[in-house]
Order: C-alpha cells, then structure tokens, then sequence
C-alpha cells in the first residue's frame, strides 16, 4: 500500500487555545505528531491538514507539508477528506493522525495500516489493554468491544462488557480502550464523510459509530498503547518536562 499520514490541525480549542503552535520544547506541537508520524515504517508522506495560515507556516517552516483547507469543516476527518481528494489514485491508504498526540508511536500506526492490509474491513483502528493509574470509568477514555474477527462491535463512552459477576468473569473478557487512530482505504473516506450522523454517533459523540451504524465494518489492532492526547495547559506542561527529560542523540 501507498501510505499518506494526514493530520487535521485547527487553532481553536476550548481548553488550550492555539494548541498546535505550542512551543516550549522549541518546535510546534503540531510538527512533533508530524514527526511521529513520518517515522513510521508504513507512512510514504505526511500532510498538515489546516484551515490556519499561521500553523501551515509553522509547519512549512520546520519542513513539513502543509495543505490550506476549508474552515467549515465539523470534524478533523472531514477536514482530512477534503486533502485526500487531491491526492492521486496512486494513494491507497489514509491515515488520520490525531493532531494533538505529540508522543503516539509510529508503531501504532504500522499496525493499523497492517490490520488494514491483512483484512477486507474499509477502515481500520487500534485498540490497547488499559495501563495502570487508568479509570476505565471515565468517559474521556473510550472503550471497545471486538468479535471473533478483530472486528469493532461497539465503542463507548461507558464501561464495556458491563461485567456483571465479577467472581465468575471469563479471563478473556477483558477491557480495551480505543486509541483514535484510523487507517482507510482511499475510496471509503469519501463515502464515509458522505454517510448521514447516526443515533449512537450523536448519543455518545463518537463518529467511528457512524460507520458501524451504516454496515461498514473496522478492523482493530489490538497493541499497548500508553501515550495520551492533549487537552489541558497541565498535559502538554507534562509532554514539556517528558520530552526534556528524554536522552537526546
């Protein structure tokens, strides 16, 4: 497979606003994802996908490719469809990167695109056993539950398999978390963005419920994951103090 990483960027947040430019290690948050996702074994080329001049620059500036999109877009997948309608049929796979995940491994996204690979699903996922100091209570933190084909049954919000005895709980009914990393083939993003919002999506503000609603299945790679996405002042200060405190060659 042909392998582009896109990643949706916009300046506005509620809670960290201009989170991408953020830059107290001395490079833009957003180019530290751009570099996760371009050491990936799998990914050919990497794409900002932005509707902020000002973090196309940043990102051009540090030698990172950038492409200027509407600002009406509701979600960054949508954001991303527009970029990969430019792209060539030459391009089989699209990755959407998160753009606030400084610290994703380049391996989870080898191991989407490989599930991707391996199976017929349209898209493709990760999931990861929780770590410790984790709450599986919390809504923040999505969970899902898979069938006997590595295939997504359900994501939520809440705590899923409801264990309803835990004295006689089967070992491998065990709890995964959702890491929200998607692979598509090229074709099906588009009709994705062109499927209507479905009850569940709306219910719990999850758009991978959208393709499931509509029929299409989504492959998940199940992989340890432990890194975290950034929201507040407090978690990109920890991202800070975690990159500084990493060995440098």
């Amino acid at each position: 497979m042909s392998v582009v990483a896109l990643i949706p960027a916009r300046y506005a947040s509620t809670r960290l606003p201009g989170k991408p430019l953020l830059d107290r290690t001395g490079l833009p948050l957003i180019c530290h994802v751009a570099a996760r996702a371009a050491a990936a074994d799998c990914i050919s080329r990497v794409i900002i996908a932005t509707d902020d001049r000002r973090i196309a620059q940043a990102a051009e500036t540090h030698g990172y490719e950038a492409a200027m999109t509407r600002p009406d877009h509701p979600n960054g997948t949508a954001r991303i469809a527009e970029v990969a309608e430019t792209l060539g049929e030459e391009i089989d796979c699209i990755v959407n990167v998160q753009g606030d995940e400084p610290m994703i491994e380049p391996g989870l996204i080898d191991a989407a695109v490989e599930r991707l690979r391996g199976g017929d699903e349209p898209m493709a996922t990760i999931a990861s056993p929780f770590v410790e100091g984790e709450n599986p209570s919390d809504p923040n933190i999505v969970k899902v539950v898979l069938d006997r084909r590595g295939r997504a049954l359900y994501f939520s919000r809440s705590v899923v398999p409801h264990v309803r005895d835990p004295q006689s709980s089967p070992p491998d009914a065990r709890l995964l978390k959702h890491i929200g990393l998607y692979a598509y083939r090229r074709p099906f993003l588009a009709t994705y963005i062109a499927l209507e919002p479905t009850p569940a999506e709306r219910a719990e503000k999850l758009e991978q419920l959208r393709a499931l609603e509509h029929g299409y299945p989504i492959g998940v790679a199940v992989r340890s994951a432990a890194h975290h996405g950034i929201d507040t002042p407090e978690q990109y200060e920890q991202f800070v103090q975690q990159w500084r405190a990493e060995p440098r060659a």
